[in-house]
């Protein structure tokens, strides 16, 4: 492997909106500074989905355990149910990351409603369900880019096609 040119896939991903979630979120619990950083959990409330092949609403009862790191970016790992509108259960891991200039973090801190363009919040959903209608989420791979609020989380999830 030289200076051999390598080709190109011919197939381009793409985005599909799959749904915009508000999930609803608890003042969070600071657990300290551990060995990997400022632990925090931020219990869910509740909330709703909606989009073009599924919505419902977010059942209360998960959480986001995130770690800020000693360079400033706060790893998020939430983990969450989904209940659609016809009843289906779908099980959520969603792993990202967040970050940006500490004066916009200090401003998200303090519960100011801060433009998402003015910091980096990206996640990437993974789905898991025994619903015979969702299956197909089992099968795709997600991004998502997100909002933070005082009160609640905003996901926009996209299925990479």
């Amino acid at each position: 492997m030289g200076n051999e040119t390598l080709p190109i896939v011919s197939v381009t991903p793409g985005l599909r909106p799959l749904y915009t979630s508000r999930i609803d979120i608890a003042a969070p619990l600071e657990v300290g500074n551990g060995p990997h950083g400022r632990r925090r959990v931020i219990n869910i409330l509740g909330g709703a989905f909606a989009g073009p092949r599924l919505s419902g609403r977010v059942l209360p009862g998960g959480a986001d355990w995130q770690v800020v790191r000693s360079d400033g970016i706060a790893e998020v790992e939430a983990r969450y149910t989904l209940e659609t509108g016809d009843g289906a259960l779908i099980y959520v891991t969603n792993r990202g990351l967040r970050h940006g200039p500490p004066e916009v973090i200090a401003r998200l801190g303090a519960g100011e409603n801060v433009d998402p363009g003015e910091y980096y919040f990206r996640t990437t959903p993974v789905f898991e369900t025994g619903a015979p209608e969702y299956a197909w989420l089992n099968g795709i791979i997600a991004v998502a880019a997100g909002e933070r609020r005082a009160d609640a989380v905003i996901i926009t999830a996209y299925e990479v096609v």
